[in-house]
């Protein structure tokens, strides 16, 4: 039986000019692709309009501003652990769950803000994860004060163009693919001789840029994370077997069954001997015959796989009166804060100009410009994970040094906000019953009428010192160290 093959209608196809026959390709295949591109968006849209729907039913968030512990030691590891315990806020959604509820993966929100100068640390989270963010916080830093805050941002306009109020903004993304890290917290520590190791924290020229701002600035910085599974970490095994040339069998079923066929017409016609058979090849470089970049990217990678990770997408924006607003002394000093972490055979951070820097150049740069200001005002507000660039993967050391508590001996900006000390809790003996608590007010009155003779005795000598041009003494007029204060 002869099999015949009828090729007319392609050669005529391959024989038609070049826009004739792109025209018959889009008639017959092409409206397909563009149909499936078509379908695609409108998913996306869906998705995006029930996740909110689910989210304003569901989700209520908070603002936690965390008072930096005074003198503070602790190095960027604590703030690791502090991202491994929020990993417990992952769970697992289901196809039905997230096509037709709209649930997703909630998000948290790390931030630096500066107002005119104050600088806080700030963590949004859904209120029902409030414990598990308070916990991680306290299990690290026992000392730092945490108070819910409202939201900073309501004090700028949110709509431009504005008569009073300018912003310039972007989104930070990686620049080669995230199966790289960054440069850690852990390299910039430095040891002279033999002295003691000094680690010279990368936060100091972020904190030294915040302290800077005048009175009408404002400095945004936020970290959205968003916790996530293991099934990154294949796509990291791909990238190491990328580098030593390593190919990967196809997993797919067209892929199998004519590897299947292969393999059975090699078996059938080698009875007959016609076919030799083959030797394996080589199943790629060792690792003598590595660079030593090679090694140094395939030590990193796997190093980084070997942490948890989260998604997590960057945002920045510095808002600013326009008669005090300083562009390029913020812009600048951010982006060389950012740099700070460049690795160049690794990765890097760099500023996403494409979609959602408020950057513009050539047609229509004014419409434009304002549209991405708008855009990107208002994904920042309500710390949208969906909206701009895709997150990337950054494991629990990559956000620990792009986000920390400074250390003090290294950063010296007085105006963060730090807690003031360790709170004690009162004596177990302490005696509580009904007759001190029947004695507590006299008490507590007559130790504030002692306060206040000792105030007036000291404002009475002070005064009369000054009346004689006699500096007041102090010696021997110490205050008793065991007066009752409250």
């Amino acid at each position: 039986m002869d099999i015949v093959i009828n090729t007319t209608r392609l050669d005529n196809f391959f024989s038609l000019p070049p826009e004739q026959m792109l025209w018959v390709f889009f008639l017959n295949i092409g409206w397909m692709l563009i149909a499936l591109m078509f379908l695609y968006g409108l998913s996306l849209l869906y998705l995006q309009k029930i996740r909110v729907g689910w989210a304003a039913k569901n989700l209520r968030f908070i603002l936690l501003a965390i008072d930096v512990p005074k003198g503070n030691e602790q190095s960027p590891k604590a703030v690791e652990n502090m991202f491994t315990y929020l990993a417990g806020a992952h769970g697992s959604i289901n196809f039905f769950e997230k096509w037709f509820e709209g649930k997703f993966q909630v998000s948290f929100s790390y931030e630096v803000v500066s107002l005119e100068g104050y600088t806080q640390f700030l963590i949004r989270t859904p209120i029902e994860f409030r414990n598990l963010i308070e916990t991680s916080v306290y299990s690290q830093y026992p000392d730092a004060e945490i108070s819910e805050v409202d939201d900073y941002v309501e004090a700028v306009p949110h709509k431009f163009p504005d008569e009073e109020y300018d912003i310039w903004g972007a989104e930070f993304m990686q620049a080669n693919n995230w199966a790289f890290p960054i440069k850690l917290y852990q390299e910039f520590e430095h040891s002279f001789g033999e002295s003691e190791t000094q680690f010279k924290d990368p936060m100091a020229s972020l904190m030294d840029l915040c302290s800077s701002l005048r009175e009408g600035e404002q400095f945004w910085f936020q970290i959205v994370v968003i916790p996530t599974g293991f099934d990154w970490m294949e796509s990291t095994e791909k990238i190491v077997d990328k580098i030593l040339n390593k190919k990967k069998k196809s997993n797919s079923i067209i892929m199998k069954m004519l590897e299947w066929f292969g393999d059975f017409g090699e078996m059938f016609f080698s009875i007959w001997g016609d076919i030799e058979k083959k030797e394996e090849k080589d199943s790629g470089l060792s690792m003598m015959e590595l660079t030593p970049k090679q090694k140094k990217q395939i030590e990193a990678i796997q190093m980084k796989a070997s942490k948890l990770a989260f998604e997590a997408k960057i945002r920045v924006v510095y808002a600013s009166r326009k008669d005090v607003i300083n562009r390029s002394k913020v812009v600048n000093g951010f982006v060389g804060y950012m740099k700070q972490f460049v690795a160049l055979d690794l990765n890097n951070l760099k500023p996403d100009v494409k979609i959602t820097m408020t950057k513009t150049a050539y047609f229509n740069k004014s419409k434009r410009l304002i549209k991405k200001k708008n855009s990107l005002m208002r994904n920042y507000v309500s710390r949208d994970d969906f909206a701009g660039r895709l997150p990337g993967i950054f494991n629990i050391e990559e956000l620990a040094t792009l986000w920390h508590f400074p250390i003090e001996a290294n950063v010296k900006a007085p105006m963060i906000q730090k807690a003031p000390g360790r709170k004690a809790d009162a004596p177990s003996s302490l005696p509580i019953s009904e007759d001190f608590t029947r004695q507590a007010p006299e008490l507590f009155q007559s130790d504030i009428l002692q306060r206040k003779s000792l105030d007036i005795m000291v404002e009475n000598r002070d005064e009369l010192a000054s009346n004689n041009n006699v500096e007041p003494s102090t010696e021997g007029e110490s205050i008793p160290e065991n007066l009752p204060f409250v």
